[in-house]
């Protein structure tokens, strides 16, 4: 294995075989410093970025009845909740007054939400806080809101460009290979209607996340097609703006019977460092403070990661599931200056808009 990195020096990339080396067989520390240097070469000023954000839910009824999901209600339960537009757009001016920048807008798959209710949303949030960049509706999302109002997915993708929707969150990809998403999220969109989804949309002009939920059921072998994936639809569309991975969390969710042990942190480092070398086309890969622990974010950062994603100052679906964690702006400059880097506020677009501090000198204390 050894000889092969040696080999590579980004001369060519990394094959399916390599990147399965890659996640199951390099040792931690090699693997940390390979990602690492790849990552000083994108980017050498050694900035960190991350975005204050805020994701309200408009609606917990979804009818694709995810195994990994605590939050989704059916319809007919006595918690279930659709948010008005009005209601929606109180929270974000709520957020926006904390000092969120950009607003998450996503629900789930709601048969009673249509297009002219997405239509509604957004306006209602453009007309209270027109500052606030909306970011909104996952791939899946979009598919099953194509098939309910009997369109195309480009469409669906048209109405929102209309609106003034320039990104949209990669969510619902989870694990893109059918056999693990059969088990996991039967009823959502499939791997191929999530990446034509993408596809579609990066051709219109919009930039998309592109997410991974690992721990669960999946093999070294279905991450390692994920990423493929991925990298195969950014050479046709150089679409992505970034990667994000983050581990399943049990809780209280149907899928946690079939798994025992929740991912560890060290997993979580190796998938980051993996993607940094194995996504060579993508410009920034995430780690985060918010779903894993602070200390996994850190070494995230130090595995090939540019980014610590978001300030949140509303989100749910997480917390329903028995993962709840909260920090400041202040909490996360500190934790991205303790880990040696310099952190910087930045856009949907992953435009710097403030840098904030130098780093921390070695040796200080961490958090």
């Amino acid at each position: 294995m050894a000889k092969t990195m040696a080999r590579q020096e980004k001369i060519e990339r990394f094959d399916r075989r390599q990147a399965l080396e890659l996640l199951g067989d390099l040792p931690m520390g090699q693997l940390m410093n390979l990602a690492h240097q790849e990552r000083t070469r994108r980017f050498p000023n050694d900035t960190v970025t991350f975005v204050v954000d805020t994701n309200p839910n408009y609606t917990n009824v979804c009818v694709t009845g995810c195994a990994f999901c605590a939050f989704c209600r059916k319809n007919g339960d006595t918690d279930t909740y659709l948010l008005s537009p009005l209601e929606v757009a109180e929270k974000v001016e709520t957020a926006a007054a904390k000092g969120a920048t950009t607003v998450l807008l996503q629900g789930g798959h709601n048969p009673k939400v249509g297009l002219r209710d997405w239509q509604a949303y957004i306006a209602a949030i453009r007309s209270v806080c027109p500052q606030v960049h909306i970011h909104p509706f996952s791939p899946a999302e979009i598919a099953f809101m194509a098939e309910k109002e009997k369109c195309s997915v480009s469409d669906v993708l048209e109405m929102l460009w209309d609106a003034g929707i320039r990104t949209i969150p990669g969510g619902g990809a989870e694990i893109l290979t059918e056999p693990v998403r059969k088990i996991i999220a039967p009823r959502k969109a499939t791997t191929d209607q999530w990446l034509d989804v993408c596809e579609k949309a990066h051709r219109i002009g919009f930039r998309t996340t592109a997410t991974m939920m690992f721990g669960h059921v999946e093999t070294d072998e279905d991450i390692v097609e994920h990423l493929l994936r991925l990298r195969n639809l950014q050479d046709l569309t150089s679409g992505f703006t970034s990667f994000i991975p983050w581990s399943f969390k049990p809780g209280r969710t149907p899928l946690a019977k079939k798994v025992r042990h929740q991912a560890h942190p060290a997993r979580y480092v190796r998938i980051i460092a993996v993607a940094r070398l194995v996504l060579d086309n993508f410009p920034h890969i995430q780690s985060s403070w918010f779903s894993e622990s602070i200390s996994a974010g850190q070494l995230g950062l130090l595995a090939g990661a540019d980014d610590f994603g978001g300030v949140l100052v509303e989100e749910h679906v997480h917390k329903e599931a028995g993962h709840n964690r909260q920090a400041t702006v202040d909490n996360v400059v500190t934790i991205i200056q303790r880990a040696g880097f310099i952190p910087a506020r930045r856009d949907s677009l992953y435009r710097i808009q403030e840098t904030l501090a130098p780093p921390v000198p070695a040796g200080a204390a961490g958090l």
